[in-house]
């Protein structure tokens, strides 16, 4: 079994490749919906987050607003510092279950999709890093059409997050995103042929 870390900046791609890489074969896991297991009300990891950031975040249900909890932790450093110290050891023994499940039924290529991926030091659980790459000025548009932000809303999240260049020198693969879905497609394919080749020596 191969697993491959997939990771990027916010609007970089991510998602595009995942599906990309699902729709060939692979099995994805997406570190974004484990966080929310994670953060189900009442969890060790749920009552640490609201004990650090206080109620307010919290809407319907006692679930964590995701959205008023990005808001406090990209406007500062030390509070999604705080935040990632929280949440990244839960979720990496999830994710770490998952993969060793996977490997049990004998499955040959796993995706993990994570942001962080680099950030948390998860490197550990993955046999190969990719990093998909997208000019600035297309990932503010992209905030912009998808999510609504501003363009300083935008710049914000993207300056919270590792540069291109320290996620590239991480990386095995660097997947470029600067063209039209089917250039990344043909790309991801190129990429997951040479995976399939390399399973079967």
């Amino acid at each position: 079994m191969i697993v491959i870390g997939l990771t990027g900046g916010i609007a970089s791609g991510k998602s595009a490749v995942s599906q990309m890489l699902s729709e060939l074969g692979a099995v994805v896991i997406d570190a974004d919906k484990v966080g929310h297991e994670a953060f189900r009300p009442h969890s060790d990891a749920w009552r640490e987050v609201v004990s650090a950031f206080g109620s307010g975040i919290l809407g319907q249900n006692e679930e964590i607003d995701r959205g008023k909890l990005a808001d406090i932790v990209f406007n500062d450093p030390k509070a999604l510092e705080q935040l990632n110290r929280i949440m990244h050891p839960p979720m990496y023994q999830i994710v770490k279950q998952r993969i060793e499940a996977l490997r049990r039924q004998r499955v040959g290529v796993v995706v993990l999709e994570a942001a962080l991926l680099i950030e948390a030091n998860w490197t550990d659980l993955v046999d190969q890093v990719w990093v998909t790459v997208a000019p600035e000025s297309d990932v503010i548009d992209r905030l912009g059409r998808q999510k609504g932000f501003t363009e300083e809303q935008a710049r914000a999240r993207i300056n919270s997050q590792m540069s291109i260049a320290e996620r590239s020198r991480c990386a095995d693969v660097v997947i470029e995103n600067d063209s039209d879905l089917d250039t990344l497609r043909a790309r991801v394919e190129g990429l997951w042929q040479k995976i399939r080749f390399s399973e079967n020596d």
